[in-house]
């Protein structure tokens, strides 16, 4: 096995020293574990930075119609399709799935993925409550468009998924087919997810500064806040988006038919 960060045979290096030892190889040749726990605690600094702009600027939580009400929907959002979605996508990254049985690995992606979903299904409920106590009309923003369409993406990913990846009735040569379309939406998903975040918290700063004691254009602490969870959401993503397309982060089977075995195949 070529070590990490090493050149393919006969490669020549560059001059001045530069190639396999070139600085920015060697940090885009990290190992993998370190990585995931920075991506992990960016995802939870995410997480915690949408809970506090929540609680301090906007009142905390509440199930009672209430502006409050509105307030799980970018809790659940952030923690759904970004951050549980993207450690859903990075369980086949782990060395311990690299390398070992595939199934135990398929079951905690198809978990993490479904839990992302019901917590998206639930911030939906938030948001389209909040609006009928207001009497607000529904899905007229950019943001609520790329929202519901990335929800709708991602039930059909998830069915399909588990239709055709995991449960055992689909025959090999579809799972084959298939598999590339699942990380490709995957990744379109996430994509989406990112983008849809964004929107939501740029429209979310305009609604509540329009009527406030400081405009959006004077930049004060809760946008500095805001902007600044909008950048998170975005290198987590990027970084997640990173490391599913490293090579050397991936299974070794991970183009071959062989590795679309579905649950209960007798895979070992």
């Amino acid at each position: 096995m070529e070590a990490a960060g090493g050149a393919e045979e006969g490669e020549a290096e560059e001059p001045g020293g530069r190639g396999r030892h070139h600085p920015i190889v060697a940090m885009l040749d990290l190992p993998f574990l370190p990585f995931c726990a920075f991506v992990g605690g960016l995802g939870l600094t995410c997480v915690a930075f949408v809970i506090a702009w929540c609680q301090h600027w906007h009142g905390g939580f509440s199930f009672d119609g209430s502006s409050r009400t509105f307030n799980w929907h970018p809790v659940l959002m952030v923690t759904g399709v970004v951050v549980l979605y993207g450690a859903a996508a990075l369980v086949y990254r782990l060395p311990q799935a690299v390398s070992g049985p595939k199934l135990p690995w398929k079951l905690l992606h198809c978990c993490l993925a479904l839990t992302a979903f019901i917590l998206a299904v639930l911030g939906l409920v938030a948001v389209f409550r909040f609006h009928n106590k207001q009497g607000t009309p529904h899905m007229y923003s950019l943001h609520s468009w790329l929202g519901l369409i990335t929800v709708l993406l991602f039930s059909c990913q998830w069915l399909a998924g588990f239709s055709t990846l995991l449960l055992p009735w689909a025959p090999t040569w579809l799972r084959a087919l298939y598999k590339p379309i699942h990380i490709f939406f995957g990744s379109v998903i996430l994509l989406f997810s990112m983008a849809s975040s964004v929107a939501g918290i740029n429209e979310k700063l305009f609604f509540s500064m329009q009527n406030g004691t400081m405009d959006y254009k004077q930049l004060p602490p809760e946008a500095v806040f805001a902007n600044t969870l909008g950048l998170l959401i975005v290198v987590f993503g990027v970084l997640v988006l990173g490391a599913l397309v490293k090579p050397s982060w991936k299974r070794p089977d991970a183009d071959s038919p062989d590795s679309c075995q579905p649950l209960l195949s007798g895979e070992h």
